[in-house]
């Protein structure tokens, strides 16, 4: 009978203990900048979120993700071309012109201000590397693409694909 009710007491204090760490690591976690979403504990989306989804919406031939991760006169005229032609042709497009690229190197997001950065993204091609600086604005907390600058070529030591010898 004292066995039982010493193992009912354990349980609760277990129980007790086991809440206890989970509100300290829910605190914690938001304090450093996590927060509870749908799918669980997640990071604030960064630059290189809007960055990496609209290189992904773009692979995928998805037009309408692709354009949502754009804001301003550039998304203004991405959607007028979008508009100009077919869902089909649309995708085609965003999925060949992807096809080549066989890597990616997003840098660290460069903040201008609190709503303002610009990351560099290198696009690693079979026979060159390509860098461009991407400008970005923060609305609503989601981080949106707002311009693009010129691509530059990068000279690479060694090309894609080369074997190591």
């Amino acid at each position: 009978m004292v066995f039982k009710k010493m193992s009912r007491e354990r349980k609760t204090h277990l129980a007790t203990m086991a809440v206890l760490i989970l509100a300290l690591g829910v605190a914690l976690g938001q304090r450093s900048g996590w927060r509870l979403g749908g799918s669980g504990l997640r990071q604030p989306a960064s630059p290189q979120d809007a960055i990496y989804g609209m290189l992904a919406a773009a692979r995928a031939g998805d037009v309408a993700a692709y354009l949502a991760n754009y804001t301003g006169p550039m998304h203004a005229s991405l959607q007028e071309s979008a508009r100009e032609t077919s869902d089909a042709a649309s995708s085609a497009y965003l999925r060949d012109s992807n096809a080549a690229i066989k890597g990616i190197a997003v840098g660290e997001p460069q903040m201008t201000s609190d709503r303002e950065a610009s990351v560099r993204v290198e696009y690693v091609y079979q026979d060159r590397n390509e860098a461009q600086t991407v400008h970005l604005e923060r609305a609503n907390g989601e981080w949106k693409i707002a311009r693009v600058d010129s691509a530059e070529r990068v000279k690479t030591l060694v090309p894609y694909g080369t074997p190591v010898k």
